[in-house]
């Protein structure tokens, strides 16, 4: 196995364990051993693909791993946010970007079946880069009003990314879904 590889399933292992720092309270500094965490597993997503790039590794299993370990993290960081303050982060919000990965994966999934191999786009990267630095911001909760406008900045930015990056896909893919069954 790869290095590319070794770290997206590292950043898959990352995941519960994040989760488990976010919402048990009783691990003394949780919210740092959260941060340090999901900021591992954001560094392991640059890596792993700047390397496979580099090195000329790409495999099938990091195609599909790769965008999957992504999904998961920041579906994970939302689930936490809502679960532990619902005021700060909206369940219609998680709602709209959980649901746009489910579009997208059933998407790839009726692609790959066609022998059409879907590769992330802009639009999806810059999503993914804006999900992940507001969910940074969230797990930090600075408590200064200005730090409480830019969460709601990057909440309804994440928002507006998701659904641009959705209409991308499906737009540059619409022939997949040509004579669907």
């Amino acid at each position: 196995m790869n290095v590319p590889n070794k770290l997206t399933i590292m950043r898959v292992i990352m995941i519960p364990l994040f989760a488990v720092a976010m919402l048990c309270q009783a691990i003394p500094y949780h919210e740092y051993l959260a941060l340090i965490l999901f900021c591992g597993a954001c560094i392991t997503d640059f890596f792993d693909g700047y390397l496979a790039r580099k090195y000329n590794q790409i495999t099938n299993f990091g195609k599909f791993m790769d965008p999957l370990a992504d999904k998961l993290l920041v579906c994970t960081a939302l689930i936490c946010f809502l679960v532990i303050n619902p005021s700060q982060m909206p369940a219609w919000v998680v709602i709209v970007i959980i649901s746009r990965e489910f579009i997208i994966s059933g998407f790839r999934l009726i692609a790959a079946e066609r022998g059409v191999t879907i590769a992330a786009s802009y639009w999806g990267k810059v999503k993914t880069v804006v999900q992940m630095i507001m969910s940074i911001i969230l797990i930090v909760q600075f408590q200064h009003p200005v730090f409480r406008i830019i969460e709601s900045v990057m909440i309804y930015a994440a928002v507006i990314l998701t659904i641009i990056s959705l209409v991308d896909y499906i737009y540059k893919n619409r022939d997949v879904m040509k004579d669907v069954d």
